[in-house]
């Protein structure tokens, strides 16, 4: 199974960027996408997920901010970031598993990750 994150840059408060992850080696929508992020000096920290069930959950910090989605045609989960902060500066993770309702934000659930992609904001 293979994880391939983009999307990543420089952007300044206020603005927008759009995260792609294209997923190969599995079977897809049998099973959940997730964002984590992890900034510099922090523990790795949950963003986002797409549960297989086809339900979204969203961190408190980036609830109304940003918008997983995915396209199982393409294979690809996205994570649509508006209204940035500096604080939501780290480098973003994509990650698929099959966890269950209560691990759904345990990074430890799930069993593959993409290598990951900076996003900085400056204020």
């Amino acid at each position: 199974v293979q994880l391939q994150a983009s999307g990543g840059g420089l952007v300044q408060a206020g603005g927008s960027l759009r995260l792609s992850c294209a997923t190969s080696g599995r079977t897809f929508n049998n099973y959940s996408n997730a964002w984590f992020r992890q900034a510099p000096g922090k523990e790795r920290e949950f963003v986002a997920a797409f549960r297989y069930s086809g339900h979204t959950y969203y961190a408190d910090s980036v609830k109304g901010r940003f918008t997983i989605s995915r396209d199982n045609a393409k294979n690809t989960v996205y994570l649509q970031m508006n209204s940035l902060k500096a604080d939501d500066t780290a480098v973003y993770y994509c990650a698929t598993g099959r966890p269950i309702l209560s691990m759904v934000r345990r990074s430890s659930a799930y069993d593959y990750w993409g290598q990951g992609t900076q996003v900085t904001v400056s204020s």
